[in-house]
């Protein structure tokens, strides 16, 4: 670099950290700033030599790190220098913790040390269990040093997310899964909603550009009709909130992208038919005696004018959520006939909307009782510290339940409890406490009697009966919807699977000695192959139980040889065909000029997923599976982001290379107004005109409307993609999809 180079980055530096101070959330003393500046000295020095990807100077990304903190996140000064600092001890050779603690004192030292555990994690070695999701794990353990350290390395996340053009596409598409995957759904459950939205769409941005750039643009063109729907809406409601004596701004909101996209597939439907992509946002002064007083009276005024959706009304000031977000939600039926989402917020429950933690934090009331957010830390805490959890169920059932919606239900004595949809009276009985859940041997509802799996709604007052008898059995799997309930049911059963599986051990152990067989490492390993098992625990809980008997061992021990060598050639050799029993009705095994995959494109033999039913054309990868070798998913299957965020190692570049000799199963959905002959104009568009095969049909008609699957044989994409445009052309065909 030129001097006049150095000076112009060195000036845009100072830049960056003048309006780091400038857009702060909090008040900064004086002490802040110094604290501040110090971090920030700190961070060029220990930053001087290094460069991002991009080739910008990399001080460039803490400073921007620590203004999402400062002003999205609305952290103070002490969170705002340990974001300056989070990547100077693992990347620099000069400092350690104890020079930040010598330095900034003990509660910097700890975030930052959290902030370079996490970090480290990415470069541990461990491929028996899914890397990543033993990492999250490890990292949400960082909750017991200081929440604080979650929320930066989010902020870190949404700033790399952001600057991510310059990396390699493979790169970009494990980051954004991996993101989607756990960033995001952490940032919803801290209550960090304008975070949330951007990792999503940014996660979309990654993992299906095409997708994302298609609804973007879409949503720039229809932003001037848009705004003008709004001042429309506003200026019908305004006369009578300036009579009220008011005061308030409504603005306009759309929805995001992955919003949009989520509807659009949940839905079946397009872009343009997705009729609520923007909400309509209330947002008025009062002091807290009044708020929920002035919020239902701007309900009143709202609903005064526009017609309700009665069924889409929700009041989160009565019962806010557990992230601590409060607003009224109502649909009306706004001008030109298109319903419309209004929220309804005072500027404090919007700063908790906005802001999350740090708002609620600074509107907390002094003595108020342990916090929602507190509460969930503790109870994380607990499930992450079980040893016995499986890690990526842990990370399935933590993400599920972060974007569950939630239930509010009364204790016997008129305690409200926040549980998710479709919780179930166990789970109640181990959001009490776990002793509870341990002893449950039924529930009432309301009063009456209710089995286990009895799904709870809001508003219901359960009452959990207990005796000292009671114990889980593996039936509660099946009730039991929360995280916490599954876990203490799930290592309760190992418990009792454990006792019967010392024994099971021994039995064994005996029983092969009188075949001439000792028990040891290889011995288990073939046993547990040949009774198709997945660990040793399954094998000796077996023969305890005795579901495998003396038989069942002489058979083990007669094929064993044969066992033995098809076991091992099974390693050794490559199979270039399947046995037709073996291949399911869903899948189809693959011809070995169909596929390639790696770097090298190499011809390998592979599946197509039953799940997304790929065919020519779509865009695929690869996944190698424990037992059934390489799995073929389209890369927008639903199980793509969790497969390439857990099992990152095992995902396998793939593209197709001719098609032509082979033909696939594909299904397609058609719904419409009835007519007579729709049916035979269908069929022939399809037999006649396409030359394409029908494998099935059927066809529903109820007052007026007729509904279709139709299961084809088509050789690639582009053929199914013609076939679907004349279909949509038929008189009388509404909607036209492949499933």
């Amino acid at each position: 670099m030129t001097e006049e180079e150095i000076e112009k980055e060195n000036a845009a530096i100072t830049k960056a950290y003048k309006e780091l101070l400038k857009v702060s959330y909090t008040t900064l003393t004086d002490d802040d700033k110094k604290l501040i500046r110090k971090a920030f000295e700190v961070a060029v020095d220990g930053h001087k030599n290094q460069r991002r990807k991009s080739g910008e100077a990399y001080i460039f990304h803490p400073i921007a790190v620590a203004k999402i903190v400062a002003q999205e996140i609305g952290l103070d000064a002490t969170s705002i220098a340990s974001a300056l600092l989070h990547d100077v001890v693992e990347d620099s050779p000069d400092y350690e913790i104890e020079d930040i603690e010598k330095q900034f004192g003990p509660t910097v030292a700890t975030i930052v040390a959290g902030l370079t555990k996490i970090s480290s994690l990415s470069k541990e070695k461990d491929m028996d269990v899914s890397l990543q999701a033993e990492n999250f794990r490890k990292m949400l353990l960082t909750l017991n040093d200081d929440v604080r350290v979650i929320i930066i390395k989010i902020a870190d996340r949404l700033h790399n997310m952001q600057t991510m053009d310059s990396m390699r596409t493979d790169k970009q598409e494990k980051i954004a899964s991996e993101t989607l995957y756990i960033y995001a759904p952490l940032a919803h459950r801290i209550g960090l909603y304008n975070i949330k939205t951007q990792l999503e769409d940014l996660g979309l941005k990654y993992t299906e550009p095409d997708v994302y750039f298609d609804i973007l643009n879409k949503i720039k063109e229809s932003k001037e009709e848009q705004d003008l729907y709004i001042e429309q809406f506003s200026e019908v409601i305004k006369n009578s909130l300036n009579k009220e004596q008011l005061t308030y701004t409504i603005k306009g909101r759309p929805k995001s992208i992955f919003s949009i996209r989520r509807k659009m597939i949940k839905q079946g439907v397009t872009f343009d038919e997705v009729y609520d992509k923007f909400a309509i946002r209330i947002i008025y002064e009062s002091d807290s005696a009044n708020e929920k007083f002035l919020a239902w009276k701007i309900y009143s005024i709202v609903t005064d004018h526009f017609r309700p959706n009665p069924i889409r009304l929700r009041d989160w000031i009565s019962s806010p959520k557990s992230t601590g977000y409060e607003a009224l939600h109502i649909t009306v039926m706004g001008p030109k006939g298109r319903w419309v989402e209004v929220q309804i917020r005072s500027e404090r429950m919007n700063e908790i909307a906005e802001k999350g933690y740090a708002a609620h934090y600074k509107y907390k009331q002094e003595g108020e009782k342990e916090d929602s957010l507190e509460d969930w830390i503790n109870k994380l805490q607990e499930a992450l510290e079980s040893s016995e959890t499986n890690a990526v169920d842990f990370v399935e059932q933590f993400k599920l339940n972060l974007y569950s919606k939630e239930i509010f239900v009364f204790t016997p004595a008129g305690e409200l409890k926040s549980l998710p949809k479709g919780a179930t009276p166990l789970d109640f009985a181990f959001n009490i406490h776990t002793e509870v859940g341990m002893k449950t041997r039924g529930a009432k509802v309301n009063g009456k009697l209710v089995p286990l799996s009895y799904v709870l709604k809001s508003g219901d007052q359960v009452d959990i009966l207990t005796s000292d008898s009671a114990k889980p059995n593996a039936n509660w799997l099946d009730y039991a919807t929360t995280a916490r309930a599954r876990s203490k049911i799930k290592s309760s059963l190992r418990e009792d699977k454990k006792l019967i599986g010392e024994d099971g051990k021994e039995l064994l152990r005996r029983k092969l000695k009188q075949l001439k067989i000792t028990l040891n490492e290889s011995s288990v390993n073939e046993l547990v192959n040949y009774f198709k098992l997945k660990t040793s625990l399954d094998l000796f809980y077996r023969v305890g139980i005795g579901t495998i008997d003396n038989t069942m061992l002489k058979d083990f021990a007669a094929s064993r040889s044969n066992t033995i060598m098809g076991y091992l050639k099974s390693k050794i050799t490559r199979k270039t065909h399947v046995n037709k029993e073996e291949v399911d009705k869903e899948e189809v095994t693959s011809n070995y000029d169909l596929l390639v995959f790696g770097k090298e494109e190499e011809k390998l033999d592979y599946k197509l997923s039953s799940c997304c039913n790929p065919i020519p054309g779509d865009d695929v990868f690869g996944f190698l599976t424990v037992s059934e070798g390489i799995k073929v998913h389209k890369k927008n299957c639903p199980n793509a982001i969790s497969l390439q965020s857990n099992y990152a190692y095992r995902i396998m570049t793939a593209k197709w290379v001719d098609s032509s000799q082979q033909e696939f199963l594909a299904q397609i959905i058609i719904s419409g107004i009835d007519n007579m002959g729709l049916v035979n104009e269908i069929t022939k568009v399809i037999s006649e005109n396409m030359h394409v095969n029908m494998k099935s049909l059927s066809f529903d008609s109820d007052g007026g409307l007729f509904s279709g699957k139709i299961n084809v044989i088509v050789k690639n994409k582009t053929l199914l993609k013609k076939l679907l445009e004349k279909l949509k052309k038929i008189n009388g065909i509404d909607k036209v999809t492949r499933v």
